[in-house]
């Protein structure tokens, strides 16, 4: 029985990635080259929907290429150690827990903006002096 060959366009189908995107995985190297037809069209194993499953889900994560691809290589020892994937667990988790911090300030910066009441002028629109730190062209402009 021969194995299932999957075209660039259901695989794409079956893990929600676009055909470009499909093709960039390819041209970086985390996702090999397939097969051909005999008219030239890719064909995609088994192994590939996986992979680019692997991919996708790493993305969604957040992580970059350069970690999934070392990903991808650890599942390729699979006696291995799993120390540097935790490791990049733990460097990405640090990552988005001070990416979280940074948002939870900006949306205080943005509440304090709004807290003010709404205004019906310009001039006196509290998200806008909220921009600007100092006297400016635009802010004088805005008060006259």
């Amino acid at each position: 029985m021969a194995a299932r060959a999957y075209a660039i366009g259901e695989l794409a189908r079956l893990t929600g990635t676009k055909v470009p995107t499909i093709r960039y995985y390819e041209t970086v190297g985390v996702l090999a080259p397939p097969e051909r037809s005999v008219g030239g069209q890719r064909r995609y194993d088994a192994a590939a929907l996986d992979r680019l499953r692997f991919i996708r889900r790493g993305r969604a994560l957040g992580l970059g290429l350069s970690d999934i691809r070392r990903l991808l290589d650890i599942t390729e020892q699979p006696h291995g150690p799993c120390a540097e994937a935790d490791a990049i667990a733990r460097r990405h988790l640090e990552e988005v827990e001070a990416q979280i911090a940074r948002l939870e300030t900006l949306r205080g910066q943005l509440q304090g903006m709004l807290a003010n009441g709404a205004h019906e002028e310009a001039r006196s629109c509290a998200v806008l002096e909220s921009l600007s730190e100092h006297e400016t062209g635009l802010s004088k402009r805005l008060k006259n």
